[in-house]
């Protein structure tokens, strides 16, 4: 799993790259730690090259939501395969987060 965080359009943006699945969530969530510290960005996960995404990384995901959310902060999941929205859609993820 590779991450890059990046400004980008006004927004703090997390390209995701590969499989999150159990063994990449230490290093993820690591990765991904900058997303916590955003206090007036909204943050986009752009999961178009991420092919699979376990429930450790769910729980990765929700944890940023919940502290976006917690700044008035909003976090848009963009560019999931239709693998990836599967799993989303099995999990109810699919009614948490909004998508671009």
């Amino acid at each position: 799993m590779e991450v890059k965080i990046q400004e980008q359009d006004g927004y703090m943006v997390a390209i995701l790259s590969g499989r999150l699945d159990t063994a990449a969530v230490p290093n993820t969530e690591r990765a991904m730690s900058p997303l916590y510290e955003c206090d007036k960005q909204d943050i986009i996960i752009d999961c178009t090259d991420m092919s699979y995404i376990s429930s450790g990384g769910l729980r990765i995901f929700l944890s940023v939501l919940k502290v976006a959310e917690k700044k008035g902060l909003h976090v848009y999941i963009k560019g999931i395969s239709d693998t990836v929205r599967a799993i989303f859609a099995m999990t109810g993820f699919i009614n948490i987060f909004e998508f671009k």
